[in-house]
Formats: structure tokens, sequence, C-alpha cells
């Protein structure tokens, strides 16, 4: 019976579905995290009667067939790349992007990876880098003697030291920008890869046309809307409770055909 394993792919589907929800409300709280959503298509049809065709030799075009779908599948699960709010810090060394635009960042094996999350630091040799480490591109190296940093919404980096009244420029962020930013690859911690389906980055200065302004002392918050993941939550288990009857249905009516034969 086919509707066994339609409903079967309706379950997988919708366990899928829960699986991102949680993940979305698990990192409710992760600095610059972009809310995931599952999406779903149609799996093929099995024809039982074709239109546009003679039912007979000789007779009048078929309107309209009878296709059976055979259930759902995965197409994708994207990232919804929104703005979400800012947090302020207090700290100068924590950035936000208020737009479009990743921060660029190098690992130890030299690959360029990106992220929305500004909690910026300085390692030993006074290099600015991310939490786990990895350095910003491109590269900033804030003086020893740094008494105030001050980062502007286009992106330049100025420290105030021991040995001068007036801020000087120690260095100039820039950002990333992607043709698809839904096409770029998660990697944890915070970071994404590019991907053919992204595109080559596109790199500019905060603040120029299509480019988001750096805002200092403030991080910027997951854009993962708690009412609303409750609501597709409640939505899921419907959808799975209803998969699930469609089974138990299926079953007690093979069961009767069992018995009828018997």
């Amino acid at each position: 019976m086919k509707a066994l394993a339609i409903a079967a792919t309706g379950m997988n589907a919708q366990q899928l579905n829960l699986e991102v929800i949680a993940n979305n409300i698990a990192n409710i709280n992760t600095t610059g995290y972009k809310r995931a959503r599952a999406e779903f298509s149609d799996l093929l049809y099995q024809t039982e009667r074709a239109q546009g065709v003679p039912n007979r030799a000789n007779q009048a075009i078929v309107p309209e067939g009878a296709q059976v779908g055979l259930g759902v599948q995965t197409s994708a699960v994207r990232n919804l790349h929104i703005q979400g709010g800012l947090v302020s810090t207090g700290n100068d060394l924590d950035v936000a992007l208020m737009g479009r635009g990743w921060f660029q960042i190098e690992t130890p094996d030299g690959e360029t990876l990106y992220t929305r999350a500004g909690a910026f630091n300085t390692n030993a040799d006074g290099q600015l880098v991310t939490i786990d480490g990895y350095t910003v591109v491109p590269g900033i190296t804030v003086p020893a003697d740094t008494s105030q940093i001050t980062i502007t919404t286009s992106g330049q980096v100025l420290a105030l030291t021991a040995n001068n009244t007036v801020p000087q420029e120690i260095g100039q962020l820039t950002i990333a920008n992607f043709v698809n930013e839904a096409g770029l690859e998660p990697q944890g911690d915070n970071l994404f890869k590019q991907t053919p389906a992204s595109g080559q980055p596109i790199v500019g200065v905060p603040g120029d046309p299509g480019y988001a302004t750096v805002k200092q002392k403030y991080l910027e918050a997951s854009n993962v809307d708690p009412v609303k993941e409750i609501t597709d939550l409640i939505s899921a288990q419907r959808a799975y409770e209803m998969n699930s009857k469609i089974i138990q249905a299926a079953d007690e009516m093979a069961s009767t055909v069992s018995k009828n034969l018997r």
C-alpha cells in the first residue's frame, strides 16, 4: 500500500524539520547566528491516467489526468541572513555589522572564512583575532601601549598610544558581500565558507553603497524569534501526528483486507 510509504516520507520530513527548529532554539543566544528553515518539495508522481491524449482510438482528448504523489523530500535547509538585533557590550573590540556584509577570518591553514560575529580580541602579538584565535583579515596589530581603541562606522581602526595625544590609524576593516548568501556553507564556530553556489566574495569598505556599517561596542544578536520557533514547532508536531495517523489508518485497512481473504 503506497500510503504507508508516502506517510513515512512525511514523518521523516517533519523529523528533520524538528531538528532544524531545535538547532535554532539552541542558538537563540549565539552571537551572529542566522536562523535556518527547512524547505521541502514533493516527490515524483505516479500516473494513473494521462491527460492530453485520447482515452481510446478516435476518441476525445482527456482534459484531466490522474497522478498520485509519492511523498515529500527535503529540498534545502536555508539560513535566513536577516539582520539581528544589536546588544551593547561596552567592549572596545566588539563590533557589529548593520547591513549586508561579512567579516573575513583567516584560519591557521590559510583558508579565508566569513562571520557576522564581531567579538574580537588581541593575541599575544597584538593582532586582532576572533575568540578562537583566528586572524581578522586584513591583519591589524594593536600597539602594546594602546590606551584606547576607536573603530569608526567606516571600519577605520584608531589607537591612542602613550606617545600621542591624537589617535593614530592602525588599520582598516573590510567586509565581503556575496551574490547568494544562502549558498554559504556553515562551518560551526559562527563561521561560513564560500561555495560555488555563493559566488566569489566582493570585498569593500564598510559604509560603501551595498555594504554594512560598523557599530563599535555592540554585537549582533541571533535573529531567532522564539515565538516563531514555538509556532513552527507546534506545526511540525501536528504534521508528524497526522502522518502517523495515516500509517495507522493504512495498516487497519490492510488488516481488514487480510481478514476478508481468510
